[in-house]
């Protein structure tokens, strides 16, 4: 389940773009240029101090009106919601566009930093022009509206949505079946294909009137890096941990072969991404019992352990605070217990998405979650407890520094801490009485691989693939084919039948007419494993790094705690730092923390005789 840190809804972002620069008139951009004044670092200084303290209160507004919402879902709390979420966001805009004009002035570090970040703030850039700006607007409604409609029907007439789908990519072996569903989905997105072209070219125009070349180079400009520098680091981030997805590439479509046979899998080449357990191929973990190893089993199950201890809701939540006051961090405040959702109300709706809120940018920290007594859940619990510690740590920064590092770290954290419930923390707490020996970690860490490391070239190709349509490089005629081919460059998997330019499969993933960028669930899945091997290190853990929990050390909950403070006051590679000696994000831990298992999936595969590569 991935979490979520509350943000202004889609819709209001969409309708924003619409208000925002409506404004500005339909007069040339380059003859605006010429008449403007030149801007002075005074006058820099207080607009960036004026545009911080209008969004500081907008933001509290905003978080209100999106609780509110969440936990009771009306038409007239939707609209609430709505209406601040267009105020919120139409000052982003306003501001994203004033801030361009200061892009030449000289001024201190911290506020050329925070000058970038409302330069940068926008994912979907409206062009100046007001009809191409309205335009755009209801092109992303669009979108978003054909998306969360969609549905497949059968021949009988029964119609599924995508969690029904989903539900039968996870839970059948029919590959009949799984290939209709697959592809039945996919019909959604085929319309998508001539609104997605032109909002390209609309969103370019919206970054090229910020100062940047395209959509691409604006993405790519927040990271403290020039832009081409931080792709290169993604290919030398990948390049590490792809002999390890090989090797698991490798004995996953060996066993699935020997399952289904060479007519659906073939010994060698792509694996058909219908066959994964997952509708879009990213995690794989749904097929573990079809891949898993004869004394895989680690002789405990968390959920029967928390009921075998009476483990409820709060007692689940309150074991997670525990973890980190054992760090040394504060106790969660009282208002978090008294205001968080914890449990499914029977008399509303309510979106129950497991997510991590900050309402007032200072102590008012909440969960909101439907809370299932479950293992994975307990999991979840403390990853979102994560977001939270990191939301509080960082609240005596300026509102524009009030976030991670880079938007890989806020997912990172929360992933770090979930590392470390391994059996000698759940020993350590009275859930387990004895952490199994060595051999039983193979299990723990093949199912855990199936679901972060074969993840990664996937979370990588999708913006690999958008940045390359933004700047032009992949032509709107060529979309599918491009997708296909980076899909098997990168994850080795191919369409379980014939794709043409008549298809528009990147629109079946949400984060693509959604316009949610991606490549920050790359870089958590790497740096989480970073941050973990590190914090081993301060707590002189000898052991393996898969077996480490850093429960109760305070040394690395004081290393931890400063990073976390630093917001995003600084350039990324500062805050990393803090917490592992290294200004360069590093694959190595991946590896390390995952050894025991490749040595072990490279015998097998030598054993199975697999033919590897694709």
């Amino acid at each position: 389940m991935k979490s979520i840190i509350n943000k202004p809804s889609q819709l209001s972002l969409i309708v924003a773009l619409s208000l925002g620069l409506s404004a500005c008139g339909g007069q040339d951009a380059e003859e605006k240029k010429q008449k403007a004044p030149v801007a002075t670092t005074e006058q820099a200084k207080a607009f960036i101090h004026d545009a911080e303290t209008k969004l500081a209160e907008l933001s509290i507004e905003a978080n209100r009106a999106e609780w509110i919402y969440s936990n009771f879902i009306t038409e007239d709390t939707a609209a609430l919601a709505a209406a601040v979420g267009e105020k919120t966001t139409a000052s982003s805009v306003k501001f994203a566009t004033e801030a361009a004009k200061y892009a030449d002035v000289a001024l201190d570090p911290v506020n050329a930093r925070k000058l970038h970040m409302l330069r940068t703030s926008l994912v979907l850039p409206a062009p100046l022009d007001p009809k191409k700006n309205a335009e755009l607007a209801n092109i992303s409604a669009e979108l978003n509206g054909m998306y969360g409609k969609g549905k497949y029907c059968f021949q009988d007439g029964k119609c599924l949505t995508l969690p029904e789908l989903s539900a039968i990519m996870a839970e059948s072996s029919d590959p009949k079946l799984l290939e209709e569903v697959w592809n039945g989905w996919r019909n959604i997105s085929k319309p998508m294909r001539p609104l997605f072209e032109r909002e390209v070219e609309l969103a370019n125009e919206g970054a090229r009137n910020l100062g940047f070349s395209d959509l691409s180079q604006l993405w790519r400009s927040q990271y403290d890096m020039k832009p081409d520098d931080f792709s290169n680091e993604l290919d030398r981030l990948w390049g590490q941990v792809k002999p390890l997805y090989d090797s698991l590439h490798c004995y996953v479509r060996g066993n699935l072969n020997q399952k289904y046979g060479d007519e659906v899998v073939p010994k060698n080449g792509p694996i058909p991404a219908h066959l994964l357990g997952n509708m879009w191929a990213q995690s794989w973990g749904n097929i573990y019992d079809d891949v898993a190893p004869e004394n895989g089993d680690p002789g405990y199950d968390v959920t029967k352990l928390l009921a075998k201890h009476q483990y409820d809701e709060i007692k689940m939540v309150k074991q997670a605070d525990g973890f980190f006051t054992s760090m040394g961090f504060e106790k969660l405040p009282d208002t978090f217990w008294k205001r968080s959702l914890f449990v499914q109300p029977k008399d509303r709706d309510v979106v129950c998405h497991a997510s991590a809120w900050d309402l007032d940018n200072q102590e008012d920290i909440r969960i909101k979650m439907c809370i299932q007594k479950t293992g994975e859940e307990f999991v979840v619990i403390h990853h979102e407890l994560g977001h939270n510690i990191y939301q509080r740590a960082y609240k005596d920064q300026p509102f524009l520094f009030q976030n991670s590092a880079n938007d890989g770290f806020h997912e990172a954290i929360g992933d770090t801490i979930a590392l470390s419930i391994t059996p000698k923390y759940l020993k350590e707490i009275g859930l387990l009485e004895q952490v199994p020996d060595e051999s039983k970690d193979i299990g723990l860490l093949l199912k855990l691989a199936l679901d972060k490391v074969a993840f990664m070239p996937f979370g990588l190709m999708i913006d690999q693939w958008r940045w390359k349509v933004f700047n032009g490089e992949i032509k709107p005629s060529e979309y599918n084919k491009a997708w296909w081919e980076l899909r098997e460059k990168y994850q080795g998997v191919k369409a379980p039948m014939a794709r043409s330019e008549s298809d528009f499969d990147p629109g079946a993933k949400y984060h693509v007419p959604g316009n949610v960028p991606y490549t920050r669930y790359f870089l958590a899945h790497i740096l989480q494993f970073q941050f973990h091997k590190a914090l081993c290190d301060i707590a002189g853990d000898k052991g393996p790094v898969n077996r480490c929990s850093v429960y109760g050390n305070k040394a690395a909950g004081e290393k931890l705690n400063k990073m976390l403070e630093m917001g995003a006051s600084k350039p990324w590679p500062d805050a990393l730092e803090v917490v592992t000696g290294k200004r360069e994000m590093d694959a190595q831990a991946v590896l390390d923390y995952f050894a025991p298992l490749k040595v072990w999936l490279d015998k097998q595969n030598k054993m199975q005789n697999n033919q590897c590569g694709w």
